[in-house]
């Protein structure tokens, strides 16, 4: 008998999918459970100024408002992962174009989740700045 009897042949699929099962069920009680965030109290941010071609950091507190150009930002939040796991640093802001003309109401220009490893996912889209999440800090 050969083993390419059907019989054989289920029976290699039926050892190969316990296998394969067993492996998953291993690799996710090794995987060890992800940390939490750490709530941090100061932010730094990149800002560019695309019409100069300036690079400014800016270093902010939590709530606190803080001037770029005509832009107001103001952090609602950031928290970063502990240094045993990935890096990782997230912040909330709101952002306001206030423009030269302060009798004029301010217009929003992005209110949402930054992310510094990834700033493409969540960014800011003004055509004179742009703003970038560094870090944020305890302290």
């Amino acid at each position: 008998m050969a083993r390419t009897n059907p019989v054989w042949r289920r029976l290699n699929i039926a050892k190969a999918k316990i296998a394969f099962a067993s492996m998953l069920l291993f690799v996710s009680h090794a995987t060890p459970v992800a940390a939490e965030w750490i709530d941090g109290k100061i932010v730094i941010l990149q800002g560019l100024d695309k019409i100069t071609a300036r690079i400014t950091t800016l270093t902010t507190a939590i709530d606190a408002p803080l001037r770029f150009g005509t832009l107001e930002l103001t952090v609602n939040r950031c928290a970063f992962r502990p240094p045993e796991e990935t890096p990782e640093n997230v912040a909330f802001l709101t952002i306001l174009d206030r423009g030269h003309d302060p009798s004029l109401a301010p217009k929003s220009v992005f209110t949402g989740w930054m992310f510094s490893s990834s700033p493409a996912v969540s960014a800011m889209e003004h055509p004179v700045y742009d703003i970038t999440l560094l870090s944020c800090r305890a302290q």
